[in-house]
């Protein structure tokens, strides 16, 4: 005879989240997945709604459905006059499509106007326990608040728009345990950075990752972000964080959170997705960043990164398979073997991104600038991640330090991240990036890209050269 409680499975949060959302399921087929929350924004959703009206169909929920504009926005002071005819074409058709199907659009002004995975999260949108999906592969931000969040392609955010649902093959389930306690000068982004060296960009594919450890609860919720942001450049469908009283006071008085005895109501619902003690998952793996250091990309991709006081990898010292891959990667960043990346000089330094573009990075970025100037040879961008992060930046006058520091301080947009948009890395230009990709090209044509913390960034535009905070202050 067994006590009722050793019959009752033992499930991690992505097992119940699953759970919770399958509609219908048959042997050998995808299931019909049931999404809770779709993010828009102007670059990817146009094709979907040509879609619904080339096949008549309406908007399943338009209340579970929300846009902003983000990707191909300029970020100049003057963003209501979009110069690329593409980009205001993208914009006014995001416009139409939200007034047509009455979605709600944060445009322009509204005071909450962003990245759609940084001004999500802020309005409360983003809760424990639901489904979201975005025609954008960092849509996994918002796993950080225990939700199964994941990007889509166009053809897929239409089928969602139309039907809330998507077929899905069950993931598998990766743990990844962080241990220890992170040194002073270490933050999220040196984290995730030296998981994803470690792992490997396609190290991760086919799983969703739950991170967990004892270095979790030492994490905000912004920080918590960051590393699920940058699931997906380990191949990981999508990577969340069981949601705790961190979430939950972070939740609090956001303009969508449940509020008065719905409050009570949800935190019992949002509690129950945690992962059990001792539940199974199909891979583990375990890092102590005990002794990690702030970590710098070197080459073309997030995994080719090192320790900002240790060489870049021999060829020797890596997989065969990536050897001519990292080959490529160093011709094209101008890196060798054996060398240090503080001997490189940088031209131009990024803060900002869905990455890191939050208040909490601009006010580490900003404690390192403080009273300092930027080298005369480095142009800094810093870019809020929304309208909101720029008002906070503005109240606790955060802009003034950036501004007295030599920064330009733009308007609310993905910006440098991507250069789908007015801002671009000039050919043969270095820059220092709090982004989440260093592809060939991705800041611009030509544009070599270092990924690092804010604190590297505000640390390497000081001293104009590639360097940790340790260094500056």
């Amino acid at each position: 005879m067994y006590f009722m409680s050793h019959l009752v499975e033992k499930k991690n949060i992505i097992e119940k989240i699953w759970a919770e959302h399958v509609v219908a399921k048959r042997d050998g087929h995808p299931a019909v997945f049931a999404i809770d929350l779709v993010l828009l924004h102007e670059v990817t959703s146009a094709q979907a709604f040509e879609m619904l009206d080339k096949r008549g169909w309406a908007v399943f929920d338009a209340g579970r459905v929300v846009a902003t504009l983000d990707h191909s926005i300029p970020t100049r002071k003057n963003r209501h006059e979009i110069f690329e005819l593409a980009a205001k074409n993208q914009v006014e058709v995001l416009r139409k499509n939200a007034l047509k199907h009455g979605i709600n659009i944060y445009d322009y002004d509204s005071g909450a106007q962003g990245i759609v995975h940084v001004s999500g999260p802020e309005l409360g949108l983003t809760q424990p326990g639901m489904t979201i999906i975005c025609g954008d592969s960092h849509t996994s931000t918002h796993g950080a608040f225990g939700a199964m969040a994941f990007g889509v392609g166009t053809s897929e955010v239409g089928h969602v728009l139309a039907s809330g649902c998507l077929l899905q093959d069950e993931p598998r389930t990766l743990k990844v345990e962080f241990r220890g306690k992170l040194k002073e000068g270490v933050f999220a982004k040196d984290v995730i950075l030296y998981l994803i060296s470690k792992l490997g960009v396609g190290g991760a594919s086919g799983y969703i990752i739950e991170y967990c450890g004892e270095l979790i609860p030492q994490l905000s919720m912004e920080s918590r972000m960051t590393i699920c942001n940058m699931s997906i450049e380990c191949g990981a469908r999508g990577g969340l964080i069981s949601p705790d009283e961190i979430t939950f006071c972070y939740l609090k008085g956001r303009a969508f959170a449940p509020m008065d005895s719905r409050w009570d109501e949800a935190l019992d619902y949002w509690s129950s997705f945690r992962s059990d003690s001792g539940c199974d998952y199909d891979e583990e793996v375990v890092v102590d960043v005990s002794d990690l250091n702030p970590v710098v990309t070197w080459g073309t991709n997030p995994s080719q990164s090192v320790e900002i006081d240790k060489p870049v990898p021999e060829l020797s010292e890596l997989p065969d398979a990536e050897g001519e891959a990292a080959k490529r990667a160093m011709k094209y960043t101008g890196v060798s073997s054996g060398q240090l990346l503080s001997s490189l000089k940088v031209d131009w330094a990024f803060l900002g991104s869905c990455t890191n573009g939050r208040i909490e990075d601009f006010r580490v970025a900003a404690s390192i600038l403080k009273g300092k100037k930027i080298h005369p040879d480095v142009t800094f961008y810093v870019v809020p991640g929304s309208e909101m992060v720029m008002r906070q930046a503005k109240d606790e006058g955060l802009v003034e330090i950036f501004e007295n520091a030599g920064a330009s301080f733009r308007m609310p947009g993905c910006s440098l991240c991507l250069a789908m948009n007015d801002d671009r890395v000039p050919e043969g230009s270095r820059c220092i990036s709090t982004s989440n990709r260093n592809f060939v090209g991705r800041q611009g044509v030509g544009s070599i890209t270092h990924l690092a913390s804010p604190a590297t960034v505000a640390a390497s535009a000081i001293s104009g050269r590639i360097s940790s905070a340790a260094e500056v202050v």
